[in-house]
C-alpha cells in the first residue's frame, strides 16, 4: 500500500462455505498477481452472506477458514489491505445512505435478485434485494479505479457507476467513477458434472465442485468422474462443454494454449487429459492446503492480521464516509 501512484484495485469475497477452484482460477489467483501493479484492498463480504440464513457458530468457522485460505493462496498482508467487511462499520453506512440514491426499478433489474429469489423463495427479503447498494457502496469507500469481476458480475460495476455519477450530479466530485476489468488469466470454472453451469460450493452433486482444501485423492477422483462426450478427442470446440471446461482449467494452470494441449493430447484419449488436469490442480492446491493448515491452527495470527487490516480500512473508509455525510447534509 505504499505506492500512491499505483491505481487502487478492489474486491471482495463472500465467506459462505469453503472456496472452490472456480473462486481461486476466476478470482483469487489474479488477486494474487495485481498486488505488484496496485494498490490492492481486499475485503471478505460477511455482510452480503446473511441475505440467505446461516448458522452462527458455523459462520464464524467459515469466516476464519476463508481468511485463512485466502493468506494462504499468497495474499501478502504487506502489500495488500485484507479485512473483514463487518468490521468496518462504514460499509453498513454508506450502503443506507446509497440505498436512498438508488432507484426500485434499477435494484428490480439485477440479475442475481431474481436468481436468489428463486433459490430461496422462501426468504426473499429486503437486504437480497437492496445488495447492490452495499456492494457500491464496498467500491466506492475506497475511491477504487479497478473492480476485478467474472463476466457474469459486470452488471454490479454497472449499477456501481450508475449510482456514484448520480450522487456526483448532485454533490460534485464526491466518488471515483470505478471500472470492472477481467484479468487476462481468469478462468469461467463450470461445474465438472454439468459444464454448462459455473462451479458452484452449492452443487448438490458432490463430483461437480472442486474445494480448495480437498485433499488430493478427492481432487483426482472428481476429475476423473468429469462429464465430457462421446468423441475422446481433446479440442476446443461446440458441444463439447466437458472438455472445453477441462481445457479450461489446465490451460490456466499451465499456461499452456489451447493449441499446443491439442497437440500434446493428439492420439490420446479423454481418461489420459483428465488425469493430467487433475494432477496440476492437486499440485497447484496442494501448497496452499498445506499452508492453511499453519494458518488456520494459529488464530492468533489471523487475529492480528485482521484486526490491523480492519483499522487501517475503517480510516481509508471514513474520509468517504465523512466527505458523504457534510455533502449531504449531516451535523458531523
Amino acid at each position: 500500500m505504499e505506492n500512491e501512484k499505483k491505481q487502487i484495485a478492489f474486491s471482495a469475497i463472500q465467506p459462505s462455505g469453503t472456496i472452490t477452484l472456480g473462486n481461486y482460477l476466476g478470482a483469487i489467483r489474479n488477486w494474487v498477481t495485481m498486488q505488484n501493479e496496485y494498490n490492492c484492498i481486499y475485503a471478505l463480504a460477511d455482510l452480503h452472506t446473511i441475505t440467505v440464513r446461516q448458522e452462527p457458530a458455523q459462520m464464524r468457522k467459515n469466516i476464519l477458514d476463508a481468511y485463512a485460505s485466502i493468506l494462504a493462496c499468497g495474499i501478502d498482508t504487506e502489500k495488500s489491505l485484507f479485512f473483514i467487511q463487518s468490521h468496518v462499520h462504514t460499509h453498513a453506512e454508506m450502503a443506507w445512505v446509497l440505498d436512498c440514491y438508488t432507484q426500485f426499478g434499477e435494484l428490480s433489474r439485477m440479475t442475481q435478485f431474481k436468481d436468489k429469489s428463486a433459490k430461496h423463495a422462501d426468504n426473499i427479503n429486503a437486504g437480497l434485494f437492496t445488495y447492490p447498494s452495499l456492494m457500491a457502496g464496498d467500491i466506492l469507500l475506497y475511491q477504487a479505479d479497478k473492480v476485478p469481476v467474472g463476466a457474469d458480475q459486470q452488471q454490479h460495476i454497472e449499477i456501481t457507476r450508475d449510482i456514484a455519477t448520480r450522487f456526483n450530479g448532485l454533490y460534485g466530485n464526491v466518488f471515483k467513477i470505478p471500472e470492472g476489468f477481467i484479468p487476462k488469466n481468469g478462468a469461467r470454472v463450470m461445474s465438472l458434472q454439468d459444464p454448462t453451469k459455473k462451479m458452484s460450493k452449492s452443487d448438490e452433486n458432490v463430483n461437480g465442485c472442486v474445494h480448495l482444501l480437498d485433499s488430493p485423492e478427492a481432487i483426482m477422483r472428481k476429475f476423473k468422474r468429469a462429464i465430457t462426450d462421446s468423441e475422446a478427442h481433446v479440442h476446443y470446440g461446440e458441444g463439447k462443454d466437458g472438455i472445453n471446461n477441462l481445457m479450461g482449467i489446465y490451460s490456466t494452470i499451465t499456461g499452456l494454449s489451447f493449441e499446443q494441449i491439442e497437440h500434446d493430447f493428439e492420439g490420446k484419449g479423454y481418461g489420459d487429459f483428465k488425469t493430467a488436469v487433475g494432477e496440476a490442480v492437486v499440485e497447484e492446491l496442494r501448497p496452499i492446503r498445506e499452508r492453511y493448515e499453519s494458518y488456520i491452527k494459529d488464530k492468533a495470527y489471523l487475529e492480528e492480521c485482521y484486526r490491523k487490516a480492519d483499522e487501517i480500512a475503517l480510516k481509508i473508509s471514513s474520509r468517504t464516509m465523512n466527505k458523504v455525510m457534510k455533502k449531504i447534509g449531516f451535523i458531523l
